[in-house]
C-alpha cells in the first residue's frame, strides 16, 4: 500500500474542507464549541466541522491531540489508542478503539487509521487522516469496526492573540453496524464538542504540572 500517496491525497482533502466557506449549517453550540456540517463527498452522510479557540500554540497542541503518550490520558471517548507502525517521522498507522456512547446505544467502534502530520506557512499545523486496510489489526468481535473518511484537525495561531490557537477539527465516520441516521446525527456532534473541550482540559492539566 502507498502510504506516502494515501497521506498526501488525504492531506489535500482537509487543505480543502479549511478553505471551503459555503454551504455549511450550524448545529449545534456548546461550551465555546460550533459545530456545522453539510452533505459529504465522501459517503452518504455528512462531514463535521468543529471551531473552537485553544489557549496555546498549534506546535504544542497537535502533538497532545495524536501523540498516544498524550492522548490515552485525556481523550475520554477512546478505550485505547496506539501506535501500530511508524512510517516516517510525520506519518503512522494508528488503532483506536472508543468506548460505547449513549447508555450502550451505539457500542465500542475501533478504527485503524493512516495519520500524517503537515505543517503549513504561517505556524499552521494540521494532522490527515483516512482508514486504511492493515492486515496485523483485522477487525474483532469485541467491537464494529468502522470507517474514517479523510478527517483530521486544522490549528492555526489567532492574528489577534497568536499565544492562543484557532482548532478546527472535520469527521465524516462510517461508524458501521445497523445504526439509525438519527442516532449518529445526535451522536457526532457532542463527539465534536467532547473532544474539544477534553483537549482544552488535558492542555490545561498539562500546563497546571508544568
Amino acid at each position: 500500500m502507498d502510504y506516502k500517496k494515501i497521506a498526501d491525497e488525504v492531506s489535500e482533502k482537509i487543505l480543502s474542507y479549511s478553505q471551503d466557506t459555503s454551504g455549511w449549517r450550524v448545529i449545534k453550540i456548546s461550551k465555546n464549541v460550533t459545530v456545522s456540517s453539510k452533505p459529504s463527498k465522501e459517503y452518504a452522510g455528512n462531514i463535521y466541522r468543529g471551531e473552537g479557540i485553544i489557549k496555546e500554540v498549534p506546535s504544542k497542541i497537535i502533538p497532545f491531540m495524536y501523540l498516544p503518550e498524550y492522548r490515552n490520558k485525556w481523550d475520554k471517548a477512546l478505550q485505547s489508542y496506539k501506535l501500530l507502525e511508524r512510517i516516517d517521522q510525520d506519518t503512522g498507522i494508528y488503532h483506536s478503539v472508543t468506548h460505547s456512547y449513549g447508555m450502550g446505544l451505539i457500542s465500542s467502534r475501533d478504527f485503524v487509521d493512516l495519520l500524517h502530520v503537515k505543517p503549513y506557512p504561517g505556524d499552521i499545523l494540521t494532522t490527515n487522516s483516512v482508514s486504511v486496510e492493515y492486515s496485523s489489526c483485522p477487525p474483532t468481535p469485541s467491537c464494529v469496526r468502522g470507517y474514517n473518511n479523510a478527517c483530521g484537525y486544522v490549528c492555526s495561531p489567532l492574528p489577534e492573540n497568536p499565544e492562543h490557537s484557532k482548532l478546527v477539527v472535520f469527521i465524516q465516520p462510517e461508524l458501521g453496524g445497523m445504526l439509525p441516521g438519527s442516532v449518529v446525527e445526535t451522536a457526532l456532534p457532542t463527539t465534536l464538542i467532547n473532544l474539544i473541550t477534553d483537549t482544552r482540559a488535558g492542555l490545561k492539566g498539562l500546563k497546571d504540572h508544568d
